[in-house]
């Protein structure tokens, strides 16, 4: 049975983040997590693609601070696959909720957050793979984009929570009490897209919904511009959502 890998410190807030498989990585939100004096404890869930399955302790989430739950290659939905840990963790995260932790989740786990309060998750109309723009609520703190975007499926935003931004697929984000529930990825840096582009399966790469020559070199022309955003983007829900 997996747990956190780090025990929480106890001479400062912590994040703790969730890593559902070895592609997720906490990127650029956790940097600027780390710059506004944030400790990062890592409970990874899946060792491998081939191991998606394992028995996850999520825990406490009294143990932390802050809530990070990550992206993943699986579907929320998907129990055939993730069946011994997805309800764990949707559990966690309500708990989480109820008890006023503050949670980030980033497309899966936006996804997550949106199920563990009542929403729903189902394959979106027409995937979203490359940078893209999503219309905002506001923008001063959400961008408008482009943001990465590298998603299946979608989230309905659940009950009580308020949309603040979507797109032509879905919403794109939502907040809720002290969270926030975002579709995109504002965490990739140019090492994270290289390395989805370098394990994505053939028959996604193949698709028509993916161009890895346009990925790559979007990802060079919005990488300065990309980590100042998610650096708004986050001192944002720091501050003013979670109010820490």
């Amino acid at each position: 049975m997996s747990t956190p890998s780090t025990a929480p410190a106890t001479d400062g807030p912590t994040a703790l983040f969730i890593q559902h498989d070895p592609q997720a990585r906490p990127g650029h939100v956790g940097r600027r997590m780390a710059e506004r004096g944030l400790r990062p404890v890592c409970l990874t869930v899946a060792p491998s693609l081939e191991e998606a399955n394992p028995v996850i302790d999520f825990g406490d989430p009294g143990r932390y601070d802050v809530i990070v739950a990550l992206g993943s290659v699986w579907s929320v939905y998907d129990t055939a696959t993730i069946g011994n840990w997805i309800g764990a963790e949707l559990a966690f995260l309500a708990e989480a909720q109820r008890r006023e932790i503050p949670i980030l989740g980033v497309c899966f786990g936006g996804q997550a957050l949106s199920a563990a309060l009542g929403g729903s998750v189902e394959p979106a109309p027409r995937p979203e793979v490359g940078w893209r723009t999503v219309e905002t609520d506001k923008p001063e703190v959400l961008g408008a984009g482009p943001w990465m975007q590298w998603h299946f499926d979608r989230f309905t935003v659940p009950g009580g929570a308020a949309e603040v931004a979507r797109s032509p697929s879905g919403p794109q984000a939502f907040t809720v009490g002290r969270s926030l529930g975002l579709q995109f990825h504002p965490e990739v840096t140019a090492e994270i897209v290289e390395n989805w582009l370098d394990l994505a399966p053939p028959e996604v790469l193949a698709g028509p919904a993916v161009d890895p020559s346009a990925i790559r070199r979007d990802t060079t022309m919005n990488a300065v511009a990309a980590g100042a955003a998610t650096d708004r983007l986050v001192d944002w829900f720091l501050d003013d959502i979670a109010a820490i």
